[in-house]
């Protein structure tokens, strides 16, 4: 399957989808539409299509916007403790549940010793140490 997320600094999730991995990232549109009114969502090209883009969607080139690195850092991190890559999902309803899960136990186990920031500013999440 595929996974999109919308995340906000410092990387905890606050809405995803999932779909069939044949499907194009244009599919997750409507998930980034639903926060027009409240924030900018940082893409890749593969979520710019000729039309019907979100007016809340800025499409970041590779290597622009770092910030957008923020989701590859959260997908990293899920994929390491909770091996997604290696599972076999064959109905839709048992990958959306399971997604379910993996993304809830994510959120609270980057904010387990807190979310607070060094003396850069910078938020480090961690969830290496809950790894089976």
């Amino acid at each position: 399957g595929q996974v999109g997320l919308c995340a906000q600094p410092p990387g905890l999730v606050v809405a995803w989808d999932c779909n069939w991995a044949s499907v194009s990232d244009r599919a997750f549109r409507p998930l980034i539409a639903q926060f027009a009114e409240q924030m900018v969502v940082l893409a890749d090209t593969g979520f710019h299509g000729a039309t019907g883009d979100p007016v809340n969607l800025k499409v970041c080139k590779r290597g622009a916007w770092n910030t957008r690195m923020l989701i590859e850092t959260v997908l990293s991190m899920l994929t390491t403790v909770c091996p997604l890559k290696h599972q076999h999902h064959w109905q839709a309803d048992y990958f959306r549940a399971r997604m379910a899960f993996i993304i809830a136990a994510f959120n609270i186990l980057v904010q387990w010793h807190g979310l607070a920031p060094d003396e850069h500013g910078m938020v480090h999440l961690l969830i290496a140490e809950f790894s089976l």
